[in-house]
């Protein structure tokens, strides 16, 4: 069954700003995609909506936070943490003050717009600003239990979302830790990690493996900052290859986190990811994926031939 991380988002916000009025909402002109209108519909008096004006938002967000409130940020990844990253950075990192940035449509998930509109680099600029925790949820389920980890974890925190539905993986009885690996398949030859939409090829590639007779470990990352290097290092050293699986550009994205985990390691190490490049416009996600090699094919291919190398 599949399910929506922006539903999910807006879901939450509404139960969080039940139990804690300093919850309070911004967004830029893109409630009704990103899902912070149900926050909207429920409590006007604490829904700002910025216009396109997204480093408005974040200043006015980092205003809020000083004065004590909590308050979550939203738009598409790509404007969120592009068009506004010096207010990031300057008003909001550096001070580790307690805003919760949620970029929805992340990836390619905005498929029918373009270029301008699908963001592969957003990991890349979070995970590099000192005091930002970075997560990446698996499915709705686990959004759900990040956007409630967030308000709780002091300072700013980046929550990267899809546009489109998502493979449920994650049962709700299973409480999310950050920085705890999520093992959703166990195996024994090779190790993919992966997060997000990735996670659902990655699974399926598991199964085409199988017909090959290699067992494939399929693990869950959804914190990318702190990210656990040491648990994946020591991960790692049970299998005979490591393959991440990232809808990002390959620098900046989880397999250049990975590669740092593992620089001491002997074990061999693959990835699939879009490599140095932009998006494009396409009739469907799928057409974008097939296109940058984000298959269940190619995951399957890449740890076929690490093993045999």
């Amino acid at each position: 069954m599949k399910n929506n991380q922006r539903t999910a988002y807006g879901k939450t916000l509404v139960e969080l700003g039940e139990k804690d009025k300093k919850i309070v909402v911004l967004d830029a002109d893109l409630s009704k995609s990103t899902m912070s209108s149900m926050f909207e519909q429920n409590y006007p008096e604490r829904f700002i909506e910025m216009g396109i004006a997204e480093q408005n938002m974040l200043s006015t967000a980092a205003g809020l936070a000083a004065g004590g409130q909590i308050p979550y940020v939203s738009t598409f990844a790509i404007f969120i943490t592009g068009r506004a990253y010096d207010q990031i950075r300057q008003s909001i990192a550096i001070g580790k003050l307690n805003v919760k940035i949620c970029g929805s449509s992340a990836g390619l998930s905005d498929f029918g717009d373009g270029a301008t509109h699908q963001s592969l680099e957003d990991i890349a600029l979070m995970t590099a600003l000192p005091n930002m925790t970075v997560l990446t949820p698996a499915d709705a389920t686990e959004t759900e239990q990040c956007v409630i980890a967030a308000k709780d974890i002091e300072g700013p925190v980046y929550i990267r979302l899809s546009r489109n539905d998502v493979l449920d993986v994650v049962e709700p009885d299973q409480p999310f830790e950050l920085g705890k690996l999520r093992i959703l398949k166990k195996g024994t030859d090779v190790l993919i990690l992966a997060y997000g939409t990735m996670i659902e090829r990655a699974l399926n590639a598991a199964e085409l493996l199988e017909e090959k007779g290699i067992s494939a470990q399929v693990v869950s990352v959804a914190t990318l900052k702190p990210f656990p290097y040491e648990a994946v290092e020591a991960m790692a050293e049970k299998f005979k290859g490591v393959v991440t699986v990232d809808e990002h550009n390959y620098i900046g994205g989880l397999a250049s986190i990975v590669g740092l985990a593992l620089k001491k390691s002997k074990t061999p190490f693959d990835y699939v990811a879009v490599e140095d490049r932009y998006g494009q416009s396409a009739h469907h996600v799928d057409s974008l994926y097939d296109f940058y090699g984000l298959t269940a094919e190619n995951i399957a291919k890449k740890s076929s031939d690490l093993l045999n190398s």
